[in-house]
């Protein structure tokens, strides 16, 4: 007979203090201690003069993001872990440390301030729009830190959109932002013509990405909003990446009804997002997501795919199927014209 442990009040401590782990990081980064280590094992002493800090600092700071698992600590001497070396080190092209500008903002830390009138009100304590007024600095912000951790996921969305080489395909990017998913599809099909929509300021950092990836013959923007500017026809494919998420069932079937009428027969649409299971508790980082659409939207949510099914269905799609994204806990749904 199995003997269940007693009441523990860990994980009530470890919850109310999950805000220091936050400050470590951000230490860390603010800091560029994990660019200081690079490929070193570096004594506490080594670490703090690179840094210009004290070195009983630095001792404290590491040994705490050695016990998160952000470090290595053997012989006194500290080390970055394989993940901190590849996403935390400014020297790695899959740099993620810029995110932190995003997701510690001032606008989404408030959107988190006081929960408890989210939960009551049942949509964010911020202003009527949340976060999707128009022009919001906050997705500047989210495109710049956020495009070096998509490039991976926008290439393995890319491998499930085949078009025909023989032509020259026309992509349209909803909600761009850092544009990597277009564009990532636009470097797979040589002919093809990227469309990238989104607010004015944001379009500038999609320019500036496609410009880098040689593809500014081939890119061209629509300023404005997604629901009340005019699209265009004829598209191959369109990609609606992390934008259904902040707006009701309602809203996304007349949103998708916009796309179906865009497409060309046979075109695609490829939507990335989220998507939890049935129960809305699996996958965790999937699921807890809901959490940040009730804290930053008036009506946003994270769809199961059986939600995703019926709002494409009443929009006209069909031959709707669902994939996963490694590395990333997004999935993309996919549906045709």
């Amino acid at each position: 007979m199995s003997i269940s442990p007693p009441p523990s009040p860990i994980l009530f401590f470890d919850t109310l203090t999950a805000y220091q782990n936050t400050a470590a990081l951000k230490a860390a980064l603010d800091l560029k201690l994990f660019t200081a280590l690079g490929q070193s094992r570096l004594t506490a002493a080594e670490i703090a003069a690179k840094c210009d800090a004290a070195e009983r600092g630095v001792r404290m700071l590491c040994d705490f993001l050695t016990i998160l698992g952000f470090l290595e600590k053997n012989d006194g001497r500290y080390s970055l872990t394989a993940d901190s070396a590849v996403f935390l080190d400014e020297n790695s092209p899959a740099y993620a440390g810029r995110a932190a500008t995003f997701l510690l903002s001032p606008t989404i830390r408030a959107a988190f301030d006081d929960l408890a009138v989210a939960v009551r009100k049942g949509g964010t304590a911020l202003s009527d729009e949340g976060t999707m007024e128009p022009d919001h600095p906050v997705w500047i912000d989210f495109a710049r830190g956020m495009a070096p951790m998509m490039i991976p996921v926008a290439r393995a969305l890319a491998e499930l959109l085949p078009l025909d080489a023989t032509d020259a395909p026309r992509i349209l990017d909803i909600a761009a932002g850092h544009g990597m998913y277009g564009i990532a599809l636009a470097q797979k099909n040589p002919r093809a013509q990227l469309v990238a929509l989104d607010w004015a300021p944001v379009l500038e950092v999609a320019r500036e990405n496609a410009k880098a990836a040689n593809l500014d013959a081939r890119f061209s923007t629509i300023i404005g909003s997604a629901f009340e500017v005019d699209l265009g026809e004829d598209y191959d494919v369109v990609l609606v990446p992390n934008f259904l998420h902040h707006f009701d069932p309602p809203a996304c079937v007349t949103f998708l009804r916009k796309i179906h009428r865009a497409l060309r027969p046979g075109g695609s649409i490829a939507i990335v997002e989220f998507v939890p299971n049935p129960d809305r508790i699996t996958p965790p980082d999937a699921a807890s997501f809901s959490l940040v659409m009730l804290a930053t939207t008036t009506a946003g949510d994270a769809y199961t795919f059986a939600e995703f099914e019926e709002m494409l269905s009443k929009s006209g799609f069909k031959e709707i199927r669902q994939h996963p994204l490694p590395p990333s806990s997004a999935t993309a749904v996919l549906a045709t014209k």
